[in-house]
């Protein structure tokens, strides 16, 4: 039988990991802040499993935790490129389409990206990301909306120059 931080904290690792390299843009650092986070869960697993959202602590804690680091480092913005490696099974185009949706994520604003990563690839709903994120609903359909319709834009124009 699993414990509750086995079953309800260590089971986010993927999740969060995905978040934090959107964050961070680095995959040591984006480890390196989901270690520290994972530290912070384990020292205070009682406190966590009385909590009524165990989950927003963690991405709380996790977005938080990738802001002292840009603290630490004295950087505010990261520039890099994605080191996109595509599955054995994958398809040249497929991985073409998903190298563009990358490029297209580094274009938009921060929140849209934020959002469009929680909402389209966690699979969060609008109240989960509007809790994480601490906006309203709104805002995140406004935003969500804005990346959506920019995407589709951009596509369209990428599909019409080849």
């Amino acid at each position: 039988m699993k414990t509750f931080f086995e079953a309800h904290i260590w089971s986010l690792k993927n999740k969060l990991y995905r978040m934090a390299f959107l964050w961070v843009k680095d995959r040591d650092v984006a480890q390196d802040v989901l270690q520290v986070v994972f530290e912070k869960a384990w020292l205070r697993k009682e406190e966590l499993q009385k909590m009524e959202n165990p989950v927003g602590w963690m991405v709380t804690s996790l977005k938080n935790e990738s802001l002292q680091h840009f603290r630490n480092a004295k950087k505010f913005e990261v520039i890099g490129d994605f080191d996109m490696q595509s599955d054995e099974g994958e398809s040249p185009d497929k991985s073409e389409e998903v190298k563009m949706v990358f490029r297209f994520l580094e274009s938009i604003p921060e929140k849209q990206r934020e959002i469009f990563q929680l909402r389209e690839v966690e699979g969060l709903t609008y109240e989960e990301i509007a809790e994480y994120l601490e906006i309203s609903m709104d805002q995140v359909k406004v935003n969500l909306h804005r990346a959506r319709k920019t995407l589709k834009e951009y596509l369209l124009e990428q599909r019409n120059e080849k």
